[in-house]
């Protein structure tokens, strides 16, 4: 919103941060305007700002360019976009995937007695928005609200793989940060290990985090399929060997499965 220029009261521009916050405060506040009025003019939209018609005007452009506010081209007013839709839609999926999950989490994290994290995929990371600790849990370390990489955890690459192509050309083509000596680094190497998340339906990160620390995740998917999120387990690297692996992964995948169900999907 760089190109709208703000007033202050005595008439002349604003400049810097200042113009900035203000601009952003603004904006929010016409969006609020047309939420609880559901369509207004240019001037009804100055009026409520207590600004000049053409500081409404641009603001109103800027929100229309990027789809959040609408135009009647008949009779000139305003409405909230489509561009509202999708970020709300953004926010009660973490919301619901949240809420529905507590009992799953909480559920898988007594079954298997370690940590079950539920991660949704944020820009280039994974944000854990939901923990369980389970009774033999050594740790108490707190995932929640932690951004963790896509190509060190399991839950990242849980939702990395489900991406379109420019998604993952994007992270795998940036220098990806070895974070441990077991940190997999190679685009190629991480694609390979992508496409097996897939025909597996789950993924699984060996010390590349952190150093004794093992994990395994499982898609989440919304009713029409797309994956919204994934549920892991991380368990100390001593307590999951190979024998105990299958266990693992067995009740990560079904409480992935029981949670996709909770969200729509006919599994």
């Amino acid at each position: 919103m760089t190109d709208i220029v703000e007033e202050q009261t005595d008439g002349r521009p604003l400049k810097g941060p200042a113009s900035a916050v203000q601009s952003v405060d603004r904006a929010v506040t016409v969006l609020e305007i047309l939420a609880r009025l559901g369509e207004a003019g240019v001037t009804e939209v100055a009026d409520e700002l207590g600004v000049h018609k053409s500081t409404a005007f641009r603001l109103l452009g800027v929100l229309e360019s990027r789809g959040l506010v609408g135009q009647e081209q008949e009779r000139g007013k305003y409405y909230l976009g489509a561009g509202v839709l999708r970020l709300a839609g953004a926010a009660a999926v973490r919301l619901d995937i949240s809420q529905e999950g507590a009992a799953v989490c909480k559920q898988l994290a007594d079954e298997l007695g370690e940590t079950v994290n539920i991660a949704v995929l944020e820009s280039d990371a994974a944000v854990n928005i939901m923990q369980a600790r389970g009774p033999a849990s050594v740790t108490a370390q707190n995932w929640l609200g932690r951004r963790t990489p896509l190509h060190a955890t399991s839950s990242g690459k849980a939702l990395l793989a489900y991406q379109p192509g420019p998604v993952q050309d994007a992270v795998l083509g940036r220098k990806l940060p070895q974070l441990t000596e077991r940190t997999v680094t190679s685009a190629e190497a991480l694609r390979r290990e992508l496409r097996q998340v897939v025909e597996r339906g789950f993924a699984v990160a060996v010390e590349e985090l952190e150093l004794g620390l093992r994990a395994v995740a499982a898609p989440v998917r919304a009713h029409d399929g797309s994956v919204i999120g994934a549920i892991s387990v991380s368990v100390p690297a001593y307590r999951l060997d190979e024998e105990r692996l299958p266990e693992v992964v067995k009740g990560t995948v079904s409480a992935a499965e029981e949670l996709s169900r909770r969200m729509g999907y006919a599994c």
